[in-house]
């Protein structure tokens, strides 16, 4: 395989997925506030999928300036008002302006105005993912397996707690199991933390202590992940491996469950990577994403969509941190500027988003080391 076969089987193999993906994600996130500030009546100059300078775009009727641009990696709403595509304020631009015509600029709305503007595009991610998680269920239905253990690896964390094959694992730390995937999901981020097991087992509850080890086991695709394993395995015989048919408002509540699934996930991660149980290099980037879109688009349709609900999710997240720059860093400012009575003054703010666009900067330059790191190893 020459050069010119290989760049061109990377780009259609991960490039390709990834700008679709992500630019769907974006798309719907920038929609979000675009929607929510022309209901609140201010003016939008810009709607871009993409930084950089434009490669193709139009104005409509309302002014504003919708464009595609050359750095595919994002996108911005840009208000009339706005010093940048982060909805800095122009505070020298502003000054000058009469009442009706601040009126129609962002940092000019009522408070409760901008809070829903900027929250609307989180909240867009999260509607995105359980719709898209909801149409995967609806279509192909809900796989289950009971919670019975089928075997238990010798020398692990479970039969050193005592499991036995047959045992049905009825509660976690309090936490019902319906699944053989509840489970799973709850055991994988508590590595290290002792757990409390009620299991059946020839028609009596008993309790079990069992401790997860921090394990780096492969993926499908060869990539290594670390979880916590307690060693137990089912099979479909005594998992009763099964595929329950969900109705679409069945469905719908399933997307939002996993959707919900995706935010403690992070939120567990996050606590475990800062205690010391998990370590950072989990945290990807760009590269990394751009190679799980190849992936999953290798699997077929159904399995892009998932990665790009997680994914949504993930971003809705990001953009809810309390980090000036970005959404959650807006949202605090306007609850300080509820208990002040009055804005957070613009050298503050200044000096805030300089240390906000210096945080996020620092998170994209780590994340990236990560692929890089990943790829070379």
């Amino acid at each position: 395989m020459n050069a010119v076969e290989t760049v061109a089987g990377f780009m259609g193999g991960y490039i390709v997925p990834f700008i679709l993906v992500l630019s769907l994600l974006v798309f719907v996130h920038e929609m979000g506030h675009y929607l929510a500030g022309r209901w609140s009546g201010i003016r939008i100059l810009a709607f871009s999928i993409g930084f950089g300078p434009e490669l193709v775009g139009w104005t409509d009727k309302h002014g504003t300036r919708w464009k595609l641009s050359i750095i595919p990696l994002g996108g911005y709403v840009r208000f009339y008002g706005d010093d940048d595509a982060s909805s800095r304020p122009d505070f020298e631009t502003l000054e000058t302006l009469s009442d009706a015509e601040r009126a129609r600029t962002f940092n000019g709305a009522k408070l409760w105005k901008r809070a829903v503007t900027v929250a609307a595009g989180p909240i867009a991610n999260f509607i995105l993912a359980i719709a898209i998680f909801a149409v995967i269920f609806s279509i192909y239905g809900k796989p289950v397996s009971d919670p019975v253990v089928s075997e238990v690896k010798a020398g692990s964390a479970a039969e050193q707690a005592g499991f036995k094959p047959g045992d049905r694992i009825i509660s976690v730390d309090g936490n019902s199991v319906a699944t053989f995937t509840d489970l799973q999901r709850y055991v994988s981020m508590r590595p290290g933390i002792r757990i409390d097991a009620r299991v059946e087992r020839a028609g009596q509850k008993i309790d079990l202590f069992v401790t997860p080890v921090s394990t780096e086991i492969p993926d499908n695709f060869g990539n290594k992940i670390e979880v916590g394993i307690i060693g137990i395995m089912s099979n479909a015989q005594s998992g009763n491996f099964r595929v329950e048919k969900l109705n679409p408002v069945q469905a719908l509540g399933e997307g939002a469950l996993q959707s919900w699934h995706v935010v403690t996930g992070t939120y567990d991660y996050i606590s475990n990577m800062i205690a010391g149980r998990m370590k950072a290099d989990q945290l990807g980037g760009p590269i990394r994403i751009a190679q799980a879109s190849g992936e999953m688009a290798s699997l077929g349709i159904a399995a892009l969509l998932q990665l790009a609900a997680v994914l949504s999710v993930s971003i809705g997240l990001l953009n809810l941190m309390p980090v000036p720059v970005l959404d959650g860093g807006h949202l605090l400012f306007y609850a300080i500027e509820a208990v002040r009575g009055r804005p957070v003054g613009p050298a503050a703010q200044e000096i805030a988003f300089r240390i906000g666009l210096a945080m996020v900067l620092s998170l994209m330059v780590f994340a990236t080391w990560n692929d890089i790191a990943r790829l070379v190893s």
